[in-house]
């Protein structure tokens, strides 16, 4: 059995409730970001899931150097500290350096390692010794029973508030592709594993000057994971992410979650 990781009261592994993290991309803006906050909310305390609200106040990896990147640390930690405060809704966000950490540390609830940055020894060490629940993304190059390493990082800094998250590995030129086998593997290193469906579609470089992707196939692969075993989903959602400034091939639309979490919800009790 995975270890339990409490991140504010939503729990993670063990035989406790299918948990979901969820918001927009990027921070847009404070007007979007807090309406996004406000759906999931409702949606949470309605339904009875337990939610971790997700956005990020910068995209460092982004294809091209004009890519919409967000509002930046300061501006971003400033919202996501307004929607934790109005709504009491634990909060991640990606961080992509050291300097962020301790500024990032002092909002939110969940650090989240991006997947290209897994390796980077400094920023994993350095997320650990926040105290923090860190959430590292798998690399797209990274096999899962590769991830023992990443922990053993966090594990040494005293630090086992650890999440992994499976978000598709490198099938070819800008294709991904979710090995559901990677779910049981990690489970096995002893940490709670999330599924990250909305990424998992996405085609980096797609688009030449930017990411794709085909939504569309988001809510098939998070129901395979949930039947497969995970402790969480993790989607990025939008009201209409066809006019999301990042990663709106792949973001699911807001209307759509309550439906396919229902669906979740109902696998997760027969797996």
């Amino acid at each position: 059995m995975t270890k339990v990781v409490n991140v504010c009261g939503v729990k993670f592994g063990g035989n406790n409730p299918l948990a979901l993290i969820a918001g927009p991309c990027v921070i847009e803006s404070r007007e979007l970001c807090m309406d996004m906050a406000k759906r999931l909310v409702a949606m949470s305390k309605k339904m009875n899931v337990p939610l971790i609200f997700k956005a990020s106040y910068d995209k460092a990896n982004r294809t091209s150097i004009n890519s919409y990147r967000g509002p930046g640390i300061a501006k971003g930690l400033e919202i996501l500290a307004e929607i934790k405060a109005k709504y009491n809704v634990p909060i991640l966000t990606d961080i992509h350096s050291e300097q962020d950490i301790q500024l990032a540390a002092q909002v939110v609830d969940i650090l989240q390692i991006p997947a290209f940055l897994c390796r980077q020894t400094d920023i994993v060490v350095a997320a650990g010794e926040s105290g923090k629940a860190v959430n590292v993304k798998k690399g797209q190059f990274l096999a899962p029973w590769d991830m023992k390493n990443v922990i053993k990082k966090l594990e040494e800094t005293g630090n086992t508030k650890i999440l992994l998250t499976e978000r598709g590995v490198s099938f070819g030129y800008n294709t991904l592709v979710a090995d559901m086998r990677s779910l049981l593997i990690m489970r096995e290193l002893g940490y709670p594993v999330i599924f990250d469906a909305t990424h998992s579609v996405q085609s980096p470089g797609g688009q030449g000057d930017s990411s794709g992707g085909d939504g569309r196939f988001a809510p098939y692969l998070a129901k395979a994971a949930v039947a497969v075993g995970v402790d969480g989903i993790f989607l990025e959602t939008n009201v209409d992410p066809s006019k999301a400034l990042s990663d709106k091939a792949n973001a699911m639309p807001f209307a759509e979650v309550p439906k396919l979490w229902k669906k979740l919800n109902a696998i997760n009790e027969v797996k």
